[in-house]
């Protein structure tokens, strides 16, 4: 007799948990659950003047495994490729200037920084002057209680969070380096920190260290990394329904459970033997308010923070001489709506090509919206591409008739490590635990990275085999 788990959520970290689950155990069945009418959460691939593009997500850490292994799994393995070996850029003091070399916001070349133009001179006097202090008493428990910007600035420099931390994180997370956890949303600065006294010459160290491996830190899909869930879906032999919104989730036995799925006028009962929540924390608190109400009251706690991608095609050329970078980030010291901006085509190589075999089209993209901003993000899409196109006008020179636009809005898409978030993942995770037949994964705890979500799918899946084995309800 066959296993029954239902997976909530269809997203990479849902489909990661399906595809563990089917491939570790030949008696289970898994049905995956996606409320929205895809799959494949922030992965999304579309089209711009006839291109292929990732209107989402669009690269995966090469150095982490769990994503480009699980696309090789999945029959992908011909098409994994690799950003150009270019740098990246910040907009700031009216030109672009060179990303200086540093281990998360942390300076790792002193005579770099300076010349990069990015910091002041009393900024980089700044940074030189950080006081000595021992490191190894900054607990875990004390870094989550710490924010990424406070503990910099007091140690680096106002300055220096302004102007290269802030724009990282926002980057990353869209949210603000000061209400961030140092732990939990930058854990290689903490590193730095027990490493030595000084944290500049702890990223000096870390920073010289000889490479291990030849591989590039990112890697992509030619076509899109958005091509991964629907690949990984198939290979799991899951069944997945989409538009199948789980409304409860209850106990049916002591080894049962009962899901409520659909919509209110026409919902229908499903009874399976565990479940995985993979879903962001307001569905996820919801589903657990009568099953772990002490988890569910945790994940009430996380925020999430919207933002736009705007995707702009332009004949070939609009941008002039061949690009010395991949894209850049915008302090929010600047004012500037756009946070980030990406010239796709400079980055990806297959997608250039894409763009000469059309005739000669350009592609790049523009980033709006941080923690706090659902205004900017729910403007018109004409005025978004027109800010985005200004933007980029005035950093990059980028002159041309615009051939095509595409606006492409994440609403609530992720999740703010706000200061104590690290021990509110162990209280939700501890109330879970006690829950048999239920696990919960997601971006929402331990990584917003697409190789962070696929651990993590991978590892609840693990977690609920051993669960089940040692009920006896599976096959030894």
């Amino acid at each position: 007799m066959s296993v029954r788990v239902a997976v909530v959520g269809g997203g990479i970290t849902g489909l990661a948990a399906a595809h563990a689950l089917t491939t570790s155990a030949s008696d289970v069945e898994v049905v995956v659950l996606e409320g929205s009418p895809r799959i494949g959460g922030k992965l999304l691939v579309g089209e711009v003047a006839g291109l292929p593009v990732d209107l989402g997500a669009e690269v995966m850490l090469n150095r982490r495994p769990e994503a480009v292994a699980l696309a090789r799994v999945a029959g992908l393995g011909d098409d994994l490729t690799h950003p150009e070996p270019i740098g990246s850029s910040i907009w700031t003091r009216g030109a672009l200037l060179a990303m200086p070399r540093t281990v998360m916001g942390v300076p790792a070349d002193l005579p770099g920084l300076a010349g990069s133009g990015v910091l002041s001179r009393t900024g980089v006097l700044r940074v030189r002057a950080e006081p000595f202090l021992p490191g190894s008493a900054l607990s875990e428990a004390q870094a989550d209680d710490l924010s990424v910007g406070d503990f910099l600035a007091r140690r680096l420099g106002s300055e220096l969070v302004d102007r290269i931390v802030e724009p990282l994180l926002g980057g990353v997370y869209a949210g603000h380096a000061r209400r961030l956890s140092l732990a939990a949303a930058a854990p290689q600065v903490q590193q730095l920190a027990v490493a030595g006294r000084s944290l500049v010459r702890a990223a000096q160290r870390v920073s010289a260290q000889p490479v291990t491996t030849s591989s590039p830190v990112f890697a992509g899909l030619r076509g899109g990394v958005g091509r991964l869930p629907a690949a990984v879906a198939s290979a799991s032999g899951a069944q997945v329904e989409t538009s199948a919104t789980v409304r409860l989730l209850t106990r049916a036995s002591a080894t049962r459970w009962r899901l409520v799925v659909g919509s209110t006028h026409d919902a229908r009962l499903l009874e399976v033997d565990a479940v995985v929540l993979a879903t962001p924390a307001a569905p996820a608190s919801r589903l657990l308010d009568i099953v772990a109400p002490a988890a569910a009251r945790e994940l009430r706690r996380i925020e999430y923070a919207g933002m736009a991608v705007i995707t702009l095609a332009y004949p070939a050329g609009a941008l002039g001489p061949p690009l010395t970078s991949s894209g850049f980030l915008v302090p929010p010291v600047e004012g500037r709506d756009v946070k980030a901006s990406t010239f796709s085509s400079a980055k990806w190589a297959w997608l250039r090509e894409a763009g000469e075999r059309e005739g000669g089209i350009t592609v790049v993209r523009a980033s709006v919206g941080r923690h706090g901003q659902e205004h900017l993000v729910q403007r018109e899409d004409t005025e978004l591409v027109e800010l985005a196109a200004g933007d980029l006008a005035e950093a990059a020179g980028l002159r041309g008739p615009l051939i095509d636009a595409q606006v492409t809005r994440w609403g609530g898409a992720l999740p703010q490590y706000s200061v104590g978030h690290r021990s509110r993942v162990q209280r939700i995770r501890a109330a879970v635990t006690e829950v048999e037949g239920l696990e919960v994964c997601g971006a929402a705890y331990d990584g917003v990275g697409i190789a962070a979500c696929v651990a993590d799918g991978t590892a609840a899946a693990h977690r609920l085999l051993e669960q089940l084995g040692r009920r006896g309800t599976m096959k030894p």
